[in-house]
């Protein structure tokens, strides 16, 4: 059988003329590519990663946040050539075939969807210690309600509350570093400059060894997940080449100084064995060691701010990610549906995903749930992954048929395409030899395998049909 009966029509065909709207401005992107990277994975999650690996957990942000940057490059250049709603899924399907397609975007709806529940379940947890006594089911139902409603209205909705959430997470980033960095020179009234005392001492720069790095690296990568809705969003955008290209430019300094500036900061001014640091989380810790008044609640805010930015995001990424799906004929017909430019139909699909998930997290809290959580624990790698496999393909066509389109360019290719396919297998060898992460490895294995078998199977029914 050819290649050509198995590619599908030109994704850059198939989009012109979408029914989707194109009511994100620049100023969206910008502000969704910046808070992408500023999430409640940073703000409470790091506190694990910083116990396991001391103050190696800089190297641990530095190195993985290599590798995202990597990932990213290729993601636009792709993203940048042919701007399309389902992203990586539409590139993976023109680069390898309908059933990585099938794949990559099915896992990533998954995801996003567990996502939302896991956001929800977080905020409503928060509103529940600010108001004793009302039940976090309440929390759960209005923030579901609120962010599915203003994802069925219009596309310029959701870009808003993402720009005005980013921005109060990026308000806040800015803050701590700008009070850990005089905190760490010594010119913070009431505070001295620690110099190297808690990075070299209580067990040394790496007191529990490589094995302490690895496990850091391991939750470090978790916490860069939610940068590629930017590509996703990009596709409604007024300019989507010039406008995924400058939010690709800008992934660089974004992770150096919101992550790895952060990690540093936090190891510097606290001892990486404080039980604080997991108890409250490492950023709330610090500012408490700083002296800020009602740090905890201060950092309780934010972290609502991120939960709920996340929800947002997630239910927009997961919808148009169905939508492009459907669209391509790899889902249900009747979530293709889009009214006022809007595919409402994706949009409950992947709410309705979202409560049902909610509710499961409530009945099998240490089951059910948790099964779930394990399945979609790997997913982000392997999405990458496809990423890495389809920009190697897609350049090499692209230099011989439409140079132009060349935008954005991944840097050393093919050698660093290569290096992030490998980082990506690593992590992945990683998690099956640690025995707190090889449960996401089996399960994501198993998702993985079901629905490349799926797709596969349709794609050969497709193929027998035409």
């Amino acid at each position: 059988m050819s290649q050509s009966t198995l590619t599908p029509p030109e994704p850059q065909q198939a989009d012109t003329g979408s029914p989707l709207g194109n009511g994100l401005k620049q100023r969206h992107l910008s502000m969704i590519a910046l808070g992408g990277v500023i999430g409640a994975g940073l703000f409470v999650g790091s506190g694990a990663g910083i116990a396991a690996a001391g103050p190696s957990i800089v190297l641990a942000y530095a190195a993985s946040g290599l590798l995202v940057m990597f990932v990213m490059r290729m993601l636009g250049e792709m993203s940048a050539a042919n701007p399309a709603s389902g992203s990586f899924s539409v590139h993976a399907e023109r680069a390898i075939g309908p059933w990585a397609g099938f794949t990559a975007g099915w896992m990533f709806w998954t995801l996003l969807c567990v996502g939302v529940a896991i956001e929800a379940i977080g905020a409503a947890h928060i509103m529940t210690g600010w108001f004793p006594g009302t039940p976090s089911w309440m929390w759960v139902l209005v923030f579901m309600a609120l962010f599915c409603g203003s994802n069925l209205a219009a596309v310029s909705n959701f870009g808003e509350f993402e720009f005005w959430f980013a921005a109060l997470k990026i308000g806040a980033i800015a803050l701590f570093l700008g009070l850990g960095v005089l905190a760490v020179l010594g010119l913070l009234p009431g505070t001295g400059a620690p110099g190297t005392a808690n990075l070299l001492h209580d067990g040394g720069f790496l007191p529990h060894g490589v094995d302490g790095l690895l496990v850091g690296l391991l939750a470090s990568v978790v916490a860069y997940g939610g940068l590629e809705t930017v590509t996703i969003a990009a596709a409604e955008s007024e300019d989507p080449v010039a406008g995924v290209a400058k939010a690709v430019r800008t992934t660089m300094w974004r992770i150096a100084i919101v992550y790895v500036g952060s990690m540093l900061v936090i190891v510097t001014l606290l001892p990486w064995n404080d039980p604080a640091v997991t108890a409250d989380g490492p950023y709330a810790a610090t500012l408490d060691r700083l002296g800020i008044p009602a740090a905890g609640e201060i950092m309780n805010v934010v972290i609502l701010i991120a939960l709920l930015s996340a929800m947002n995001a997630n239910i927009y990424g997961s919808s148009r990610m169905a939508y492009s799906l459907v669209s391509r004929g790899q889902g249900p017909k009747a979530l293709g549906k889009v009214t006022g430019r809007v595919p409402r139909r994706a949009v409950l699909a992947s709410c309705g995903f979202g409560f049902v998930t909610v509710l499961l997290s409530y009945w099998y809290p240490d089951t059910l749930f948790a099964w779930l959580l394990n399945m979609v624990g790997g997913v982000i790698l392997i999405v990458w992954g496809f990423i890495a496999v389809s920009q190697f393909v897609l350049r090499r066509r692209l230099e011989r048929e439409a140079p132009e389109k060349l935008v954005v360019r991944m840097w050393g290719f093919p050698y660093l395409t290569w290096v992030a396919l490998a980082g990506v297998a690593g992590v992945l060898v990683l998690m099956a030899l640690g025995e707190d992460t090889r449960v996401q490895v089996i399960f994501t294995g198993g998702l993985t395998v079901a629905l490349a078998v799926t797709g596969y199977v349709l794609q050969r029914r497709a193929a027998g049909r035409t």
